[in-house]
């Protein structure tokens, strides 16, 4: 694996990559059918989708994951959204623009998501990015997922770059935090989910972003 000199750019996925909040939706609406519930609205879930499993069955069913009935929950969950992954998922708009833009100018990219290997392969594949990225670490590729820096400083590794020269874009506080545990400067995606934690502003993050184009221009100003 050879040295790379200049800087590396990693991607969250959920909320920062790609819109994957519809299909998640769409996977718990199916469950609350399923069990005599009503499906609840896109409008209702999409701050919560970057929390997976757990943040989706806590929106419908009030459950954490200390409850008896999440396990069941989460696992018929994991099936139904495994069946629809790739229904309504979209990349963000820019994302294709910006990850052209990079590759062009030889700037590796990678992608560092919580999400399992078996979700993230096929997704990103289905949207054409899977051999374009130089690494992607999923949520039971390290023994640690987010906001632990494992998984990052696996992507650094694997990529051949110093931690301290990888920007991490991100669109949750744990993305923030995951960052600088692991030496990386974090860029917040306000056009993501963002959670229900603290406010964006709040996060200690070093730089914010609108709108992927924005990125570019944003990194430059970090150095």
């Amino acid at each position: 694996m050879s040295e790379v000199i200049g800087p590396a750019i990693l991607f969250d996925l959920d909320g920062t990559l790609a819109d994957t909040a519809p299909d998640l939706c769409g996977a718990l609406n199916q469950l609350l059918v399923e069990r005599g519930r009503p499906p609840v609205p896109l409008a209702r879930t999409r701050r919560h989708t970057s929390s997976g499993a757990r943040g989706m069955i806590a929106i419908g069913f009030g459950i954490g994951t200390e409850d008896l009935e999440y396990p069941d929950l989460r696992d018929r969950f994991m099936e139904l959204y495994g069946q629809r992954l790739t229904q309504e998922t979209r990349l963000f708009e820019g994302i294709e623009l910006l990850l052209s833009q990079m590759d062009e100018a030889g700037i590796p990219w990678g992608v560092v998501t919580n999400k399992i290997a078996r979700l993230t392969e096929p997704l990103l594949q289905s949207l054409g990015v899977r051999q374009r990225a130089r690494v992607v670490v999923s949520g039971d590729t390290t023994a640690h997922t987010k906001p632990h820096p494992a998984p990052l400083l696996f992507a650094a590794e694997s990529i051949g770059v110093d931690p301290s020269r990888c920007f991490y874009i991100g669109d949750d506080y744990r993305d923030v935090k995951a960052a600088h545990s692991a030496g990386m400067r974090a860029v917040v995606a306000l056009y993501g989910y963002l959670g229900d934690d603290l406010p964006p502003e709040r996060w200690g993050g070093d730089a914010s972003i609108h709108h992927p184009r924005e990125l570019p221009r944003t990194l430059r100003e970090l150095g």
